[in-house]
C-alpha cells in the first residue's frame, strides 16, 4: 500500500506543488537505480547521481532542494552571468572607427568628437601605455608622475586653495570646497592630522606633484590656469588623464595633447588612444 497524501480541498495551487515534489521524489529514487560513484556504501547513506542520469531538468532544483532541507544546509542559489549587451547606437558608431588603423592625430580628434555618445558635453580622456624599458632604466617604473600646463585647459573650473587653519578645520568637519590643496612646507605638521581624510581622496599636498611650494601664491596661478598633474596606475605603466571636452575645437583638443605627449616624452611613449565619454577609443599614431 502507498503512501497516504494529504491534499487540501479547494486549494488547486498547493495540490500542484505537491505533485511536483512527489514527482521529484521519484525522479530522485529512479536516479539511484542508475549506475553510482562509491561502491559498498552503507545504508541511509547519500548516493551521487553522475553524468548520463536521466532527470527532468524542471525537477533538478526540486531534487536539490528536497536534499539539501534533509540535511539542514541551505540551498545556495546560482548567481546569474549578466552579459552587457551594446546599444544599438554605440554598434552602429563603432563600425566608423578601425581598430587595427593608427590615425594621425588631427584626423583622431576629429573622429573621437564623431563618435561621442554622450548628450552632454563629453570629457575627451588622452590614455598614454609608456615603454617599461624606459621607465626602468631611470628607476620610475612603479611611480612615474609629473605636470603639465594645458593650453587650453581642461574645459573643468578648477578651485584651488592654500592651506591655513581654517581650511584645515573645514577638513576636519567633513567639508571639501577645493580640487586642489597647495601648502607651504610649514604646515605640513598640521595637515598630518588630517593625512588619512585626505590621501584617499588624492587631495593631500606632495612635493612631487608640486602641491607643496614656498611660493603658494604663484603655483595657485598655475594650477587655476591649466596645468594639471598626470601620474601612472599602480604597477601598471599607463596614464589616464582629461584633455578637454568634445565642445573644444579640434586645434585645441590637438594643442593640449601635444603639450601632454611633450611634456611625458615620446620616448617613454609606447602607445596612445583619444576617447571621448562612452564612445570607443581611436589609437593615435606616434610622429
Amino acid at each position: 500500500m502507498g503512501k497516504i497524501r494529504a491534499v487540501t480541498l479547494g486549494d488547486e495551487s498547493q495540490e500542484k506543488e505537491q505533485k511536483r515534489r512527489a514527482e521529484a521524489r521519484r525522479q530522485t529514487k529512479g536516479s539511484k537505480k542508475q549506475k553510482v560513484e562509491g561502491v559498498g556504501m552503507k545504508g541511509g547513506e547519500r548516493t551521487a547521481v553522475v553524468e548520463g542520469t536521466d532527470i527532468k531538468p524542471e525537477y533538478k532544483h526540486l531534487i536539490e532542494e528536497v536534499e539539501g532541507k534533509a540535511e539542514g544546509k541551505p540551498v545556495k542559489k546560482k548567481k546569474e552571468v549578466k552579459v552587457h549587451v551594446r546599444s544599438k547606437r554605440y554598434v552602429e558608431i563603432v563600425k566608423l572607427v578601425d581598430r587595427a588603423k593608427l590615425y594621425p592625430l588631427a584626423e583622431a580628434v576629429k573622429l573621437v568628437k564623431k563618435t561621442s555618445l554622450s548628450r552632454f558635453d563629453g570629457t575627451v580622456e588622452l590614455h598614454i601605455n609608456l615603454n617599461i624599458a624606459s621607465l626602468s632604466d631611470k628607476g620610475d617604473k612603479k611611480d612615474f608622475r609629473g605636470s603639465v600646463a594645458l593650453p587650453h585647459g581642461t574645459g573643468k573650473q578648477v578651485k584651488v586653495v592654500v592651506a591655513d587653519d581654517a581650511v584645515i578645520a573645514d577638513i576636519t568637519a567633513g567639508k571639501f570646497n577645493f580640487d586642489i590643496l597647495v601648502a607651504h612646507p610649514s604646515m605640513m605638521p598640521k595637515l598630518a592630522k588630517v593625512a588619512r581624510i585626505l590621501g584617499p581622496k588624492g587631495l593631500m599636498p606632495n612635493p612631487k606633484t608640486g602641491t607643496v611650494t614656498e611660493d603658494v601664491e604663484k603655483r595657485v596661478k598655475e594650477l587655476s590656469s591649466g596645468q594639471v598633474n598626470f601620474k601612472t596606475e599602480p604597477e601598471n605603466p599607463i596614464i589616464h588623464m582629461p584633455v578637454g571636452k568634445v565642445s573644444f575645437e579640434d586645434k585645441q583638443l590637438a594643442e593640449n595633447i601635444t603639450a601632454i605627449i611633450a611634456s611625458v616624452g615620446r620616448g617613454k611613449i609606447s602607445k596612445i588612444t583619444i576617447a571621448a565619454t562612452m564612445g570607443p577609443g581611436v589609437k593615435v599614431t606616434l610622429q
